[in-house]
């Protein structure tokens, strides 16, 4: 005979975090005969609708849904298996399979998976690529302290602050130090969520002071040359044209790539414009056309909605065909496509376009971010001028 089968999620309104949240529960009865276990999700007890058993939140509640479908599995799986099943021996079975892991590469190692899963499903591996630098430095330190890993539990501020001395050592630049750093950061307060922490040891350690930030971009003659000597190889010059394409409509390359023809309208004379919300900011850019993009724009698709604009493959792909192209333009140093973004900001401050326009265009959503691109104008105008008084001398 087939066993009773029930599961009822619920929360106690009377243990709260100091955060405001509370964890969800899972009560799981089996032929009259209860277990209750922790789903690791949090609500705040006002998101909680007790007759449905569901959080408010969206995210969360498809998390609670995959936790449910994880308890059925897990039931039909011993019951085929086994031929007998307990709430009891259902609950170990759970608690096997959602194991927290308590040490800190271990963490590590699980949350690099999540982050893989993440970067298919929004098709972008920057974070993604980021964490494998992260987690190879925890890593490097923690053999310079003859340790394999280290639990949560053994962490302290000296190990933090002992880090960030480590990471120093190797000559990265603060950025980069603060990057590495955010990662043991992001790893230490997924224990304190989960509960294996109270808080978090490390939080008194600061983050380096950053530089002011460098906008690395191309000057008119770079870009001019760029745009006079087209690619023989077929994927070089679709990289090429769509990098015009950016230094035309400070579009990255993300937002390019995921261009469709109803991302580009007309104003009411005619003048044709991109509106689309940036992948980054998640702010919307207005941006007017420019006659070279228009002209780039005619040679792909602008018609059939189902596909992309342009047919650009994934950004790691590109590497070789920018370097190249940057290379034959004799750009110093390595070209970036984020340069192309760069260089449409300083190339319309350096015209005269109001600031306000730009960010606008940019679809900054901090105008503080746009005035970045005027820093980048004085000093060069500066530098203009310093040259000028030179040859003033010399003369």
């Amino acid at each position: 005979m087939r066993s009773t089968f029930k599961i009822l999620f619920y929360i106690n309104r009377g243990k709260v975090k100091t955060d405001g949240t509370t964890p969800v529960l899972c009560r799981i009865t089996v032929d009259n005969k209860q277990t209750v276990l922790t789903t690791g999700i949090y609500c705040r007890p006002n998101d909680w609708n007790s007759s449905k058993g569901e959080i408010r939140d969206s995210v969360s509640n498809s998390n609670l849904e995959k936790f449910r479908q994880s308890i059925e599995q897990a039931y039909e799986h011993i019951l085929k298996e086994q031929g007998v099943i307990s709430a009891e021996l259902l609950k170990n079975t759970i608690a096997e399979i959602n194991t927290v892991p308590t040490m800190l590469l271990q963490a590590g190692e699980v949350e690099r998976e999540r982050l893989r899963l993440r970067s298919i499903e929004i098709d972008s591996t920057s974070t993604y690529r980021q964490s494998k630098i992260s987690q190879r430095n925890l890593r490097e330190y923690l053999l310079t302290l003859k340790m394999k890993d280290i639990a949560f539990t053994d962490i302290t501020e000296d190990f933090g602050a002992g880090y960030k001395l480590f990471l120093k050592c190797k000559e990265y630049k603060p950025g980069h130090i603060n990057h590495c750093f955010t990662w043991l950061n992001r790893l230490i307060y997924i224990a304190v969520d989960r509960e294996i922490l109270r808080f978090n040891p490390i939080a008194d350690v600061p983050y380096e002071k950053k530089e002011p930030p460098k906008l690395q971009h191309i000057s008119r003659n770079e870009l001019k040359t760029i745009m006079e000597n087209p690619m023989s190889d077929r994927l070089q010059e679709l990289t090429r044209r769509a990098f015009i394409f950016s230094a035309f409509t400070a579009l990255a390359y993300v937002d390019v790539k995921g261009l469709y023809p109803r991302h580009i309208g007309r104003t009411a004379d005619g003048r044709r414009y991109i509106r689309i919300y940036r992948k980054k900011t998640e702010v919307e850019a207005f941006i007017p056309l420019h006659p070279v993009a228009e002209q780039i724009l005619s040679l792909y698709n602008t018609e059939d909605d189902t596909k992309p604009v342009f047919p650009l493959p994934n950004r790691n792909q590109i590497w070789y065909c920018i370097n190249e192209i940057g290379f034959l333009a004799g750009v110093k140093g390595n070209l970036s496509y984020h340069q192309s973004r760069h260089t449409f900001g300083t190339l319309l401050l350096s015209a005269g376009i109001p600031i306000e326009s730009i960010s606008k265009m940019m679809g900054h959503s901090n105008i503080s971010t746009t005035q970045v691109y005027a820093r980048v104008t004085d000093d060069k105008i500066s530098e203009d001028m310093d040259k000028l008084i030179a040859r003033r001398k010399v003369s």
